[in-house]
């Protein structure tokens, strides 16, 4: 009777690459032991594969190797009738990897042999001594893995560098030794780093000053031959070099720090001032996100124009005192888009305090108004804003003429209503853009008085003291010849909240009084009358 043709496989593997370079290395021995033994077995139809399925410098204990995934590819598609492994441990050394290959073998119909450990893995005994035997491989990697851990442990206590990324300013310890040795160039920039800190204050500026100056990081070579750094120092890179301390002189090990056996590169006085202001830094952030969650109750319901979520941020003026915003992610981002008519940063209490009012109105009974928004969308001529559930009965008697419920479902309520937002964030009043403002835009008064000072008035007709050199000189000029109703009505803040400076300055305003009042939509306030 012929037997019938077995294909088989051998597959190799060894942990590490030491040695992998040589002309006969561990992969080719066992591949060597493998072919021998399917050479003996040729009488039941084996036959050997050319291809290899090698993988130097890889772990046992993960199956994430290039060569193991293409052997099951291979059995998966019928092409291996026989698994061919030096040792079992070759293939894994973990039992729930070893479970999972071995279901992959038994759905392809595949056999599994080692050639030092005869085993048989169609029967349930044979099955049962490879788990016994992976038990003790598992077991033997694990204690291996302690005694390293161990090994590390030790040798750092007594301040021996033990392997790593090698910081800025140093260089790796010569043969047979771990005492890290110093590179007088970067250890110079190292302090230079420190110094500089403490000038600037901060790591934002630091950065962008080191990337101005061309400064990179430490450039690595591996042992393959692989480049890695000599790039831009990241902020995150920074914060950690301005924290490492060994550059005390120190190693560290987990959450235990040694004197180690290298010098240090920068003087106690000075790590110890960089780690104060660190420190400082670090309290004024999380009281500044304590504060953000607390005074934001916007956060995640407002929207930009263009579906960007604003957030909150804050910054700081004269004083102390602390402007708050909601700001669109692009912006945020420095990506700011070119739309100028897009409102990417809102005056947050302002803009709070408006949302606030709309739905009391609407809701009176609602304890916490903002509880009841789902969302609020920013428009061209106003927003939308989207209640929880379906308000219509509610909320129908409380609309404002200009108040429009665009949709309407059991979960939602969607409004649009309109108002006058400032283009750049820096007005702090917005309004409902049917009613006027009840507060003088300080701005645009202070653009005004700075247009009359342009103009010398003789013989009571104006006339422009300088030639005014800069475009934007010239459009403010313009203001001073603005109807004495609309200057009025600016001076007392009753001018129409949508008009602003940004959007004056960006008008061909015409000489007739008429026409200007045309043009910005004035209604000019009538003037008090009183009975003789």
């Amino acid at each position: 009777m012929t037997p019938t043709a077995k294909r088989c496989a051998v597959y190799t593997r060894k942990s590490s690459e030491e040695g992998l370079d040589q002309t006969f290395n561990s992969l080719d021995a066992q591949r060597e032991a493998g072919e021998a033994y399917v050479k003996s077995q040729s009488q039941e139809g084996w036959s050997i594969l050319p291809a290899r399925y090698d993988d130097g410098g890889y772990s046992g204990g993960t199956m994430e190797r290039p060569g193991l995934r293409q052997l099951l590819a291979d059995v998966g598609d019928g092409m291996i009738q026989v698994v061919v492994v030096y040792k079992i441990d070759r293939l894994t050394r973990s039992l729930s990897d070893f479970s999972r290959i071995v279901e992959i073998f038994e759905q392809a119909g595949t056999s599994f042999v080692s050639v030092t450990q005869s085993f048989n893995t169609t029967d349930s005994m044979g099955r049962l001594m490879l788990n016994v035997l992976l038990s003790f491989a598992q077991f033997e990697r694990e204690v291996t893995g302690e005694r390293i851990r161990d090994k590390i442990s030790a040798s750092k206590a007594k301040g021996m560098w033990m392997g790593g990324t090698l910081p800025l300013g140093y260089d790796r310890p010569l043969p047979m030794t771990h005492k890290l040795l110093i590179n007088d160039d970067e250890a110079e920039t190292v302090r230079w780093i420190f110094r500089r800190y403490l000038d600037l204050g901060s790591v934002h500026a630091l950065q962008r000053e080191l990337a101005e100056e061309g400064i990179k990081s430490k450039l690595r070579v591996t042992q393959n031959g692989r480049e890695l750094g000599g790039t831009e120092i990241s902020r995150g890179a920074l914060f950690y070099l301005l924290r490492n301390q060994t550059y005390l002189g120190k190693i560290f090990h987990k959450d235990n720090i040694y004197d180690g056996e290298h010098d240090a590169i920068v003087d106690k006085t000075l790590f110890d001032k960089v780690q104060q202001l660190l420190d400082f830094h670090a309290r004024r952030g999380r009281d500044a996100q304590h504060d953000k969650k607390i005074k934001a109750p916007l956060t995640g319901k407002l929207f930009d124009a263009c579906g960007e979520p604003m957030s909150p941020t804050f910054s700081q003026g004269r004083g102390q005192k602390v402007y708050r915003y909601y700001v669109s992610a692009s912006l945020q981002k420095g990506i700011g888009r070119t739309d100028e008519d897009i409102v990417q940063r809102l005056p947050a209490p302002a803009m709070e305090k408006l949302i606030n009012e709309y739905v009391t109105r609407w809701l009176p009974n609602s304890d916490d108004p903002i509880t009841m928004i789902d969302s609020i969308n920013l428009i061209a001529d106003g927003m939308v804003i989207r209640l929880i559930e379906d308000q219509r009965k509610t909320i129908s008697a409380r609309l404002d003429a200009s108040d429009v419920i665009t949709h309407c479902t059991s979960k939602s309520t969607s409004i649009s209503v309109k108002v006058a937002l400032p283009i750049k964030g820096g007005r702090r009043i917005i309004t409902p853009a049917n009613r006027r403002s009840a507060e003088p835009d300080l701005t645009l008064i202070s653009a005004l008085r700075r247009a009359h000072r342009m103009v010398q008035r003789k013989s009571a007709m104006p006339v422009v003291e300088t030639s005014p050199s800069l475009p934007h000189h010239r459009k403010l000029l313009m203001l001073a010849f603005l109807a004495p109703d609309i200057q009025r009505d600016i001076l007392a803040g009753k001018q129409p909240p949508m008009l602003n400076l940004e959007k004056l300055v960006r008008m061909t305003i015409p000489i007739c009084w008429n026409q200007q009042r045309q043009m910005l939509g004035w209604q000019p306030t009538p003037e008090p009358c009183y009975a003789e």
